[in-house]
């Protein structure tokens, strides 16, 4: 879709590392396609601490829940690097969906394993066991990597994913590196 938005000349917008592209609680005026760059998608508790909803790369879209059921965005967006974005509002992307029935199927796709994940991150804050949680967490992560592939998260943001500290997904991760399927190697984690 990246290809199609750009040879019917949507504008892109660049963000700089650290940038945030929308607020938490305004109201949505587009949908977000990341023409090259990385974005996550946080809450903020009243401690400050993040909680980091999803993470988008090159190729991949964000906001569009907020847009189609025009509600108020539940989370803050902030590029994590340099991000290139071409933002489509609410009439083109509707239109988007009309045109292309093969968007509109990737749509729903992306949308189920959004939902997928959100469910299955859900439970695992219920359970009180860090160790269940990383290792539920890392496979859900490892799934689309080749074998081995680097998983390119930090421990930050894999404690702000499972709502962890630092320190406890590090022990973590030693204790189920022996037994999941991925390498730990130099602290970096690799796909079996």
């Amino acid at each position: 879709m990246i290809k199609y938005l750009l040879d019917n000349h949507y504008k892109t917008t660049m963000y700089k590392k650290g940038e945030v592209i929308y607020h938490a609680h305004t109201m949505p005026r587009s949908v977000y396609f990341i023409k090259s760059g990385r974005v996550r998608m946080v809450t903020v508790n009243d401690e400050g601490k993040e909680f980091i909803q999803g993470l988008f790369k090159t190729g991949e879209y964000f906001g569009e829940p907020a847009l189609l059921l025009n509600k108020k965005y539940l989370a803050d967006t902030i590029a994590t690097q340099d991000t290139e974005i071409i933002a489509v509002n609410r009439t083109q992307f509707l239109q988007l969906l009309e045109e292309h029935r093969e968007f509109s199927m990737d749509l729903i796709r992306t949308m189920s394993s959004r939902l997928f994940y959100k469910s299955m991150m859900l439970e695992e804050l219920a359970n009180e066991q860090a160790d269940h949680r990383i290792s539920t967490l890392l496979n859900y992560l490892l799934g689309d990597l080749q074998p081995g592939e680097e998983l390119k998260l930090t421990r930050q943001q894999l404690a702000d994913m499972s709502g962890l500290r630092v320190e406890t997904v590090i022990r973590a991760i030693k204790k189920l590196s022996d037994q999941q399927q991925f390498k730990l190697i130099k602290g970096k984690l690799f796909k079996k």
